[in-house]
């Protein structure tokens, strides 16, 4: 589905910058999105994790599109919000955003806070490393890191986009055993990041810790290899990709509404 500029309401700002624009997908310009939906189904629930659990199980069957925000070291940021197609990330942050806002109206301020440093529309400030995804939005107060007994420390040098240099990055992460050990410990909700084995990347992939109807212990994400959103055995998962560790952040309930 293609995206086009609107001003479908005042929420929809752009924000900083006054280069940058902000883009939806068409369904939106038909009236309330999935997402408008969803927020006001998940509002009556006093927890973020039961927000969360809502609305990513309505986004399930979403298509998988790689490389669907708009900007370049070269050529100018957009602010993009769609809800018909997502990748790990913006899957993650789409669904963040909605049970932190609350209401529709502070569903694009919060997309902005979570996706870009400082929530500045541009391409050096977005959160390209979701080491540095997970840092700035501990800094927001947006989520929290998870620890565990048995957590080791890797060092990092990331150079997978080169225009932003090589970055160092010292990780705090959780071998396999520990974390399917130490599951009782999770909620819905919380975050997965999964560590790369390449030396020259953070993570490959990331998504939500669920909790089925029988306590099965599941990743909720948009899956590349199944090309949509599905929920998926944790473990197996992990066996599967060759998992070696893993970062968890908890979403935090806001001080106030968005």
């Amino acid at each position: 589905m293609s995206v086009v500029p609107i001003s479908r309401r005042d929420l929809l700002r752009a924000g900083a910058g006054a280069a940058a624009f902000t883009l939806v997908s068409r369904a939106a310009l038909a009236g309330e999105t999935r997402i408008d939906g969803l927020i006001g189904e998940a509002q009556p629930l006093p927890t973020i994790s039961q927000r969360i659990a809502l609305i990513s199980r309505g986004l399930l069957g979403t298509p998988y599109v790689a490389n669907t925000l708009i900007g370049t070291a070269t050529t100018p940021e957009k602010f993009v919000i769609r809800d018909d197609a997502f990748d790990c990330v913006t899957y993650c942050e789409t669904v963040l955003a909605a049970a932190i806002a609350r209401a529709p109206e502070g569903f694009a301020d919060a997309l902005r806070t979570i996706r870009y440093h400082n929530g500045m529309v541009e391409w050096r400030e977005r959160n390209h490393y979701f080491f540095e995804w997970g840092e700035h939005n501990i800094e927001n107060k947006i989520v929290r890191a998870i620890t565990m007994d048995g957590e080791v420390e890797i060092k990092k040098t990331v150079t997978w986009h080169k225009e932003l240099g090589a970055r160092h990055f010292d990780m705090h992460v959780i071998p396999r055993a520990v974390l399917l050990a130490n599951k009782d410990r999770l909620a819905t909700g919380d975050i997965i990041a999964f560590v790369n084995r390449l030396p020259n990347m953070d993570y490959f992939h990331t998504g939500f810790v669920v909790f089925g109807a029988k306590n099965e212990f599941l990743l909720r994400h948009a899956s590349e290899v199944r090309g949509q959103v599905v929920d998926e055995d944790m473990a197996r998962f992990t066996v599967q990709y060759g998992i070696d560790t893993v970062t968890l952040l908890r979403p935090l309930e806001p001080a106030k509404a968005v």
